[in-house]
Formats: structure tokens, C-alpha cells, sequence
């Protein structure tokens, strides 16, 4: 008894540790290890018997979170985004657009990843959605089968950092953060890992350009009735929206802060895209009214499929970033826009809202009942003093604050090879996040960075999601191509995870820049005004009254 008492954390992260191995759900084991534990620390008499009443008003006060509300609301506009065929027409189109480069069709799967990150929030439905698309195109025309299953399964797991993305949500709720700040703070570092992921596809263009052919002209089949490609038009048709978009972020950045609420760089990004897409259909649309046929239908086809996904994204995240909605409103939004989207493509049933709604109930019940299990846990962690006993663990480490980012990443990083995000984000991160504050570290920066760190949790065998969603649509047998007759041998599952290791450190490399450079996450963040307890004056003037004697502030008036 002596001993269990004296080393009551290390048993209880013990006893963690082995049930999670034995292939118990987590939720429940993290309730069972909670609640024994608390038992045995009563018994001990490290706390008393009353800490349990505290299980049931966590329980209540986790019911009555607004913020977990944002999580049912985009995991359900992203299963009705991938039923209404915007993936399918996006990489159709996209693929027309970059496939005459060499390694085009892997930047237009890269484009289309940070799409519909940025529109749908859910991992399984952009890697399953592009696997079926695009991999055996890509297969069809001489990929290397490391690059294309790498360039999937990575730009797939974009949603895991590019807002809105759950995992911020959820890391928002447990760091104790405003969800808008996460999303502001994650969306700078999101589009670099976009562009870490297309300078990686260009130098194996240049370095090895048999494993990322160009598309060849006979599947090239935008082309106009005088043989030109319609790639001149576009061209224009972009310089146009660009410049309109540079008119709209000029003009954000002249305005006040105070007037549109909090604003950060994510705002000035989505009101110029936007914007640019806005002009873009309006120029097409004068073209069409007036005969005039100036643009291509190439340059047509691409304005008129982006434009519905940006004005969705303008309609989630550019409320949010704005300041005019929260989270869990510009979620509602976006599930209406969604439906509003899937009924204008003719995809809306009965079927698409029975599938799309039980997924969400499967997938909000998850998260709930881990984040019940992971509050008892915590509970108990806390009543015996676990934060002092892990603050001890790294107080000795070298190097301050970076020492302690570094080996915070690196133990993230192992833990992504056997749990889930979510189990890290709900296990971890509270354990960890005070440690951090107290160190100085700005949460915000310090959960963006544990996001970007848990996007590999996606790609890092042996249980990688990314890799499982990305098998289950792979062919697993050699195969004739509808298009080119030629046998097209299989993909194994080796293949598979040697493509997503290049991924992976590039990943690495983005996490690296992230403790480099912290103003990436912090500088464009709101903050409210800092004021001075000492510089509040309080004026009392005189008044004139009805003479009363009982009334002891007869006379004045507080403003």
C-alpha cells in the first residue's frame, strides 16, 4: 500500500498504458482506469471520497459545450459535399487544367486536397474520394506508385489542419482557446504545407520525370472548336480575378480592425479568393449574355466548379474569421450550404441524408464518450497531483522552451503510430497544455503545432487511417483499364507505405518551421485590447433627485 501510494502516477499511467494495448475501446478505458484508480487513491487516502461527486457535473458540463456542437455540424457538410460529386468534377477538371506539366495531375490532387479541406473537414471522404478518382488515372498514364499514393494519402489528411478542421475544434475545446483563433492561427501553416507539398512534386518532376509523366494530348479533352487549348483565355480570366482579389484584400486591409471584428491574414485570403471567383462568373456571365466568346470552355468550366466550393468556404470560415458568426454557426451554415449545393448538382435523396446523418451520429457518440472518459481520467490524474509529477519530468530538459516543443513533438509524433487523433488530443494535450502556459508558450501556436503533428498520426504505419482508407479503393489485383485497354498492374500495401514515408518528413519539416517561426500561427491573431486596472476612472456626478432620506446615494449617479 506503501508503495502505490508513493508511486500512484507512474501506476496510473501504467495501468493506461496496458489496457490500451489489450484492444479495449479507449473511451472505456479511460473511464475504467479512472475510476479504479480513484477508488484505490480513496483507499490510500490521497483524496477524499467527495472528488466523485465531480464525475457527473464534468459529464453535464460536457453535454452543455458549444463548442463540441461545431463537430456534428462540419462532419455532416462534409458527408453531403462528397455525396454531391464536387470531388469528382474538381479533379476532372483540375487534372485538364495541370495535366499537360509533368507531375500535374499530382499538383491538381494537391489542389483539390486543400479544397476540400477547406469545405468539408473530414479525412476519410477527400482520401476515399480521390482514390477512387484519381489513382488510376495517374496509374492509367505511368505514375510512380509511390508518388501517387503519397500525393493521395497526403493531400487527403490536409483537412487535418487546413480549417475547419475538427481536430482544431477539438484541440480549441482542450487548450482552453477560442476555436476562430485556431482556425486564423492554423491557416498560414495550412497553406504552406500545401506549398511544401507542390515544390516536393516539382523537384521529382525535374529530378525523375518518368515517375510523373504529363498528361498526353489524346486525353486532353477541353479543346476549343479551332483546336486552341482555351489555356490563353484562362489565363487572362485568372489575371483578371487575381487583380480583383489583390482590389478586395487592399481594401480589407484599409479597413478598420474594430469594424468587421477580429480579422487575421485567413480573412484577407478568403474575401480575396472569393472575390476573384465573383469576378471571374461575372465576366463569363456578360461573355454568354452578349455572344462575345472570349473566354474558353476550360476557362468557363473552371470559374463555374470553384466558384459554389469558395462561396461555401467564404460562408464557414470567412463568417468566422470576420467575426460574424462562431464556430459552431458558421458549421450550421456551412451543413445548410451544403445541402443547398447537393440539391442545385440533383445528388440530394433520402439515401444521402439517411448515410450522411448516421455517419455523424457515429462519429459525434466517438468523440463524446472518449471526451466522458478522458474528463474522469483527468479528474483523478489531477486530484493526485499528476501535473507536478510530469512538470518533473520535463524540467530537466535541455534547451527551455524548445527543448520541451521538440520532445512534446517527438512524443506525439510516437504516439500516432498506435492511437488515434482524437485519443491523443483528448489524453495528452490536457496534460501537457498547462506545462506549456506555464512556460510561456502561446497555446494557440502550441495547438496548431500538435495539429500539424497529428496530421501524420494519418500516414504513419501501422495505423495510419490515411493508409487504410486509401487500401480499401487501391486495386488489389492486376486490371485492364477502361480507358487504354493495357493491364495495369496492382498496388500493394508496401507501395502504399513507402509512398506516404516522403510525406511524413515532410510533415517533419513543417513542424520544424513552426517552432522556428512562431509568428506564423501568432501574428496574425486577434487580440483584444489590453486594459489597465489602474487607468479605469470611475465618474460620479451630481443629480437631481426627488428628496428622499432614504435613499443613501441620493444625488448621484455612476457612469
Amino acid at each position: 500500500m506503501s508503495f502505490a501510494a508513493d508511486n500512484f502516477v507512474p501506476l496510473l499511467f501504467l495501468g493506461l498504458l496496458v489496457f490500451l494495448l489489450s484492444g479495449f475501446p479507449v473511451a472505456f478505458v479511460l473511464c475504467a482506469v479512472g475510476l479504479s484508480f480513484g477508488l484505490l487513491g480513496i483507499a490510500l487516502d490521497l483524496f477524499p471520497v467527495e472528488m466523485l461527486q465531480a464525475v457527473p457535473l464534468r459529464i453535464i458540463g460536457i453535454m452543455q459545450n458549444d463548442t463540441i456542437l461545431a463537430v456534428p455540424y462540419f462532419t455532416f457538410m462534409g458527408i453531403v459535399l462528397q455525396k454531391s460529386g464536387i470531388a469528382e468534377d474538381l479533379l476532372e477538371t483540375t487534372g485538364q487544367v495541370f495535366g499537360p506539366l509533368r507531375g500535374g495531375l499530382a499538383i491538381s490532387v494537391i489542389v483539390v486536397g486543400a479544397l476540400l479541406a477547406a469545405t468539408t473537414g473530414v479525412i476519410s471522404a477527400a482520401v476515399i474520394s480521390m482514390g477512387l478518382i484519381s489513382l488510376p488515372v495517374m496509374l492509367r498514364y505511368g505514375y510512380s506508385r509511390h508518388v501517387a499514393t503519397g500525393v493521395i494519402m497526403a493531400s487527403g489528411s490536409l483537412a487535418q489542419i487546413i480549417p475547419p478542421s475538427i481536430i482544431l475544434i477539438v484541440l480549441a475545446d482542450q487548450l482552453g482557446r477560442s476555436v476562430g483563433d485556431m482556425f486564423i492561427g492554423a491557416m498560414i501553416p495550412g497553406l504552406c504545407l500545401v506549398g511544401i507539398y507542390v515544390l516536393f512534386v516539382v523537384a521529382v518532376a525535374v529530378a525523375r520525370p518518368s515517375w510523373v509523366p504529363a498528361l498526353p494530348v489524346e486525353a486532353r479533352t477541353y479543346r476549343e472548336a479551332n483546336g486552341s487549348s482555351g489555356y490563353r483565355s484562362l489565363t487572362v480570366l485568372f489575371l483578371l480575378a487575381t487583380a480583383t482579389g489583390l482590389g478586395a484584400w487592399m481594401s480589407g486591409e484599409l479597413i478598420p480592425r474594430g469594424i468587421l471584428g477580429t480579422r487575421g491574414m485567413g480573412a484577407d485570403i478568403v474575401i480575396s479568393v472569393v472575390a476573384g471567383a465573383v469576378a471571374a462568373t461575372m465576366l463569363i456571365g456578360v461573355d454568354r449574355l452578349c455572344g462575345l466568346g472570349l473566354f474558353s470552355t476550360l476557362a468557363v468550366r473552371v470559374t463555374l466548379l470553384l466558384l459554389p466550393p469558395l462561396v461555401l468556404i467564404f460562408l464557414v470560415l470567412g463568417t468566422v474569421f470576420l467575426g460574424l458568426a462562431t464556430p459552431t454557426e458558421g458549421g450550421a451554415m456551412g451543413a445548410v450550404g451544403a445541402l443547398v449545393l447537393a440539391a442545385l448538382r440533383r445528388r440530394l435523396n433520402a439515401g444521402v441524408l439517411r448515410g450522411a446523418a448516421e455517419h455523424t451520429a457515429r462519429l459525434t457518440c466517438f468523440v463524446i464518450f472518449i471526451l466522458i472518459g478522458a474528463s474522469v481520467f483527468s479528474l483523478v490524474f489531477n486530484a493526485a497531483d499528476g501535473h507536478t509529477f510530469v512538470e518533473h519530468l520535463f524540467d530537466r530538459l535541455p534547451g527551455g522552451e524548445i527543448g520541451f516543443l521538440v520532445a512534446v513533438n517527438t512524443l506525439v509524433f510516437f504516439l500516432g503510430f498506435f492511437l488515434d487523433f482524437f485519443e491523443i488530443a483528448f489524453i495528452a494535450i490536457p496534460i501537457l497544455a498547462p506545462i506549456a502556459e506555464g512556460m510561456g508558450i502561446d497555446l494557440v501556436w502550441f495547438g496548431v503545432l500538435i495539429a500539424v503533428n497529428l496530421q501524420t498520426s494519418y500516414l504513419t504505419p501501422p495505423f495510419g487511417f490515411a493508409l487504410f482508407f486509401l487500401r480499401n479503393v487501391a486495386p488489389r489485383h492486376d486490371y485492364a483499364d477502361r480507358v487504354t485497354g493495357a493491364r495495369i498492374q496492382r498496388v500493394s500495401t508496401e507501395q502504399i507505405y513507402r509512398g506516404a514515408v516522403a510525406f511524413v518528413v515532410l510533415q517533419v519539416v513543417m513542424i520544424a518551421i513552426l517552432i522556428m517561426y512562431p509568428g506564423l500561427v501568432t501574428d496574425r491573431l486577434g487580440g483584444g485590447s489590453v486594459v489597465d486596472p489602474a487607468s479605469v476612472i470611475i465618474e460620479i456626478e451630481p443629480e437631481s433627485y426627488p428628496d428622499t432620506d432614504d435613499d443613501p446615494m441620493r444625488g448621484f449617479r455612476v457612469e
